[in-house]
């Protein structure tokens, strides 16, 4: 209701600027990547309209942009050809990419040290290890979430499994999928018991597994990687022996896009993916489910993902400030509230937790504290200069190791090999 009220709203306002065709005194782009599930485009057209429905100076032209690969290559390359929007949410690994290439400014000196103290150190630590780096803000968080598990209750009990509990760490993981993978006469699987995406987001749910196995694939500085650790091939090992030694997860590449679908239709029991897919599965998913962290092994742990807002540089010191107030304006309690309830994304304040919104909110959707809660064990999502790049080393290792073209130490030996040669200059 809040969302169709503020499109109302919204709609009169903007009906009534343009019966009265004022002359702007700020003009900002925006660029936002709107392949992201659930209602985000329809609240972020809702939320800039009612920002500048309240700053009839300001004009916001809010271009949607498609996935975030689309965004990030739009804006990229606006700005290089001198037409660079003032704002843009994009992948927080794209952090070190976009300060290489000389586009954003960090946030800070647009901020006073109330502004600081208050609002930036408002932020959940875990999402700020993505924005911040060598003392300066560069990106602030907004689409942000986490992988998180899934688990069809219907599917646990009639497993003889308890529905309410969820494997707490890889050896439940490991019983548990055994007992909900289920063949028929033939011998053919009609119900998996587990599926983690293997193609799409690669590297970013690999790391469910190899932040519980205890290691971190970069540094927070960006200029150097780790994936010929140790506990990093304990990870690889166990993903690949789910499918080739255990048979509780299919062989071969896992489709991200289509994962919430098979949960949906029963084709997996338990399922990892974005808790930006919240929504997406509390309005399909036919039967009762489940949300927890992912399963430990040395510890709890998670990456954090999604996106950030930017600032680029090539903009007048005016719309510069109007873009700083809009982003504090959007990231407020209210505004954060209405934004994680629509989409399922993590609220990324705590502030935004303590709204009459968002308690009314987890009364009804307890998992949504989950989601929140997981932060605790949250790390950076894999981040580096040259990002594209090595994450592909990792991704392309992966997928190696799956197939049973290498062995994973091979793989991840070759993979960091390559990340080195690469990150070496940035040392």
């Amino acid at each position: 209701m809040l969302v169709n009220f503020l499109k109302t709203s919204a709609a009169g306002a903007v009906l009534a600027l343009a019966t009265s065709a004022p002359a702007y005194a700020v003009e900002l782009e925006f660029y936002f990547p709107v392949a992201v599930g659930g209602a985000a485009a329809d609240t972020i057209e809702a939320l800039t309209a009612e920002y500048t429905a309240a700053h009839p100076d300001v004009s916001i032209n809010a271009i949607y942009a498609g996935s975030y690969n689309d965004a990030s290559t739009k804006a990229v390359t606006a700005a290089r050809g001198g037409n660079a929007p003032q704002l843009s949410v994009l992948l927080s690994t794209e952090m070190f990419t976009l300060m290489d290439e000389d586009l954003i400014e960090p946030f800070d000196a647009y901020l006073t040290d109330a502004e600081q103290a208050d609002w930036i150190g408002g932020f959940y630590p875990a999402f700020m290890q993505n924005s911040q780096t060598g003392g300066k803000t560069w990106g602030i968080p907004f689409q942000r979430s986490t992988p998180v598990m899934y688990w069809n209750k219907e599917a646990f009990a009639e497993a003889g499994l308890n529905p309410d509990v969820a494997p707490a760490n890889w050896d439940e993981l490991l019983t548990a999928s055994k007992a909900l993978t289920k063949k028929d006469g033939a011998g053919n699987v009609t119900q998996w018991g587990l599926r983690i995406p293997s193609a799409g987001f690669p590297y970013w749910l690999f790391q469910g597994l190899s932040t519980p196995a205890g290691a971190i694939l970069a540094n927070a500085e960006g200029n150097k990687t780790n994936f010929d650790d140790p506990k990093v091939a304990r990870a690889l090992e166990f993903l690949v022996d789910l499918s080739k030694e255990h048979a509780v997860m299919a062989e071969g590449s896992i489709d991200w896009g289509a994962t919430p679908k098979a949960f949906f239709e029963g084709e997996s029991a338990i399922i990892w993916t974005s808790t930006g897919n919240l929504t997406n599965i509390r309005t399909n998913a036919p039967f009762d489910f489940g949300v927890g962290f992912l399963p430990a092994d040395e510890r709890y742990g998670a990456p954090t993902g999604g996106g950030n807002f930017y600032l680029f540089k090539d903009s007048t010191e005016e719309q510069k400030d109007a873009a700083v107030d809009f982003v504090q304006w959007i990231t407020a309690p209210e505004q954060a509230a209405t934004w994680s309830i629509a989409t399922g994304y993590v609220a990324p304040r705590a502030d935004a937790w303590e709204t009459d919104a968002m308690k009314a909110y987890v009364a009804e959707v307890p998992a949504a504290l989950v989601t929140r809660d997981h932060l605790e064990h949250a790390v950076a999502e894999l981040s580096t200069y040259e990002n594209a790049r090595v994450t592909s080393f990792l991704n392309d290792a992966l997928a190696a190791a799956i197939a049973g073209e290498k062995s994973p130490q091979d793989a991840l030996a070759d993979a960091q090999a390559q990340a080195e040669a690469v990150l070496k200059s940035y040392r």
